[in-house]
């Protein structure tokens, strides 16, 4: 049921709008107001804090569902929980009233403040600063590659508190975009999820009050990377509903499409590709919703299941697969997927980058290697 609905709204109020989207490279407003208006755009956000109180294996579907339609709208619930869940982990009861709330109203969204231009995957390296002065904290720095920036109302940014204890002395923040001292950088110009903003994050003397510390000082690089464990998979559920999206199109314009007499749907050649895609696609899909699964048990307060590895594994699989599926998608449409009439050249540019963010996979494969079950 939840799939049939977010679905039939995705076709709806998301799709008509994801090629102007994309050739404008502007963020997808029809998107957000579809998605509040039907909760869901932070689905993950507990039912105590006026949200829909979604488990992780739900808040997957919702993602996966948008993505098929439009990769830079799904990064719309994705990125709510990417930026939130820090919060929700190690936030303390006034921190979660106070920020939680508005998300699930729809009142801000929430970005993720981690990469740095000289840490992108040594994120141990950051140089942002927090020095805590009376009963405010003062932080100094820049960041990178953040998703919906300028966009997003809140911000977790991650700081350094004490530079002698390197990844121990890394503290997590609430930074508000009306916050004094907060300002942006242009627009990323990029390959693929055009819609979605990516940009640098500036902090000049951004005066923040101390309760905005999420846990104590010198917990944020743990709380960072308990995040990615649990995010990772919803980056993997993107990349499987970008998948879908090529494989339903292609599979749908072979059988329409005829040479030599018949529909290139009957020629074995294409049929073997068209088997191998849909395979392939739904092992990526088993192993991300295993993975979605254990990271429910463990935010339910189950031991932790390998959820490091599964997290990394399921992400890495499932967009190292969505790359040969939306490539695979094009080939498929000859000529025509090389245009941007059809809609497989863009889902195979917004593929690309689920191999690289929350961890570039050759990262995961670190991940998993340092964390095999």
């Amino acid at each position: 049921m939840l799939r049939d609905a977010v679905r039939a709204l995705s076709e709806a109020k998301i799709a008509p709008f994801a090629a102007e989207v994309d050739e404008e490279a502007r963020f997808p407003q029809e998107a957000l107001d579809a998605l509040v208006a039907a909760d869901l755009h932070a689905v993950h956000v507990p039912e105590e804090y006026g949200g829909a109180g979604a488990d992780a294996l739900a808040t997957v579907i919702v993602i996966e569902e948008v993505a098929r339609v439009c990769a830079s709208s799904s990064l719309i619930p994705a990125v709510n929980k990417l930026g939130s869940l820090p919060v929700v982990l190690s936030g303390g009861e006034d921190l979660k009233k106070k920020y939680l709330g508005p998300l699930a109203k729809g009142d801000g969204m929430f970005s993720y403040c981690l990469s740095e231009p000289d840490a992108g995957s040594d994120a141990g390296g950051m140089k942002t600063k927090a020095v805590r002065d009376g009963d405010s904290y003062v932080l100094n720095g820049v960041k990178r590659w953040i998703t919906n920036a300028g966009v997003s109302e809140y911000y977790t940014v991650m700081a350094v508190t004490d530079p002698d204890l390197r990844t121990k002395g890394i503290s997590a923040f609430v930074v508000e975009k009306g916050d004094e001292g907060v300002s942006f950088g242009a627009p990323e110009k990029k390959l693929g999820i055009k819609g979605s903003p990516t940009r640098e994050v500036y902090l000049d003397n951004v005066r923040i009050p101390a309760d905005r510390l999420i846990g104590a000082e010198g917990t944020g690089f743990a709380t960072a990377m308990k995040t990615l464990d649990h995010t990772r998979i919803t980056i993997a559920a993107q990349a499987l509903g970008i998948a879908q999206g090529a494989l339903d199109y292609a599979s749908g314009y072979v059988k329409e499409r005829k040479q030599f007499g018949k529909p290139v749907a009957d020629f074995q050649g294409v049929q073997f590709m068209l088997a191998d895609m849909a395979m392939k696609l739904e092992a990526a899909r088993q192993l991300t919703y295993s993975a979605a699964a254990r990271s429910q048990r463990v935010s339910d307060g189950g031991d932790k299941e390998h959820l490091t590895f599964f997290g990394a594994a399921a992400k890495c699989f499932a967009s190292d697969v969505a790359m040969e599926i939306t490539t695979d998608a094009v080939q498929l449409l000859g000529g025509y997927g090389y245009t941007r009439d059809y809609p497989v050249e863009r889902m195979m540019r917004d593929a690309k980058i689920t191999q690289i963010y929350e961890g570039t996979n050759q990262i995961q494969r670190i991940v998993m290697a340092r964390n095999l079950p």
